[in-house]
């Protein structure tokens, strides 16, 4: 029996400018950009440097450690693609690095979740495609 679109999360579509961050995600690295001009990290990837806006960026990888900043339980899933995770944790997450990221924390009970618990980035399969999505769970 096949996925239907509607039980299917959702992939990216990478793009010039996030290609290499995709790349590292299958690769099993996670990646960033830094500003070559003023040495300020930035995440997600754009053309310019979100500080000083040169143009000279270039991609790092990160350690994969990061602090919890913020967080939110989901009950309600917000597509039936999702239902099957919920309750789930949508977290901010700060890099080591100096930049901050948005994703879910995974393998763990969504109630032991705190603001500054100590992350590392894994990677998440999804039916249907062979990208692999920076999730991170609690260590």
């Amino acid at each position: 029996m096949s996925d239907s679109l509607e039980t299917l999360k959702p992939v990216p579509e990478p793009d010039a400018e996030s290609a290499p961050y995709w790349q590292g995600a299958n690769d099993g690295r996670f990646m960033f950009q830094r500003c070559s001009t003023c040495g300020k990290s930035q995440f997600y990837p754009r053309s310019l440097c979100r500080h000083c806006r040169a143009r000279e960026l270039k991609w790092e990888q990160s350690k994969g450690l990061g602090k919890v900043a913020s967080y939110s339980v989901v009950h309600r899933a917000p597509t039936p693609a999702f239902r099957t995770n919920s309750p789930y944790v949508l977290a901010l997450i700060d890099m080591d690095e100096g930049f901050r990221f948005m994703c879910n924390v995974i393998h763990c009970d969504p109630a032991s979740v705190g603001i500054g618990d100590t992350v590392r980035v894994v990677y998440e399969s999804r039916p249907g495609s062979t990208q692999k999505i920076p999730q991170v769970e609690k260590i």
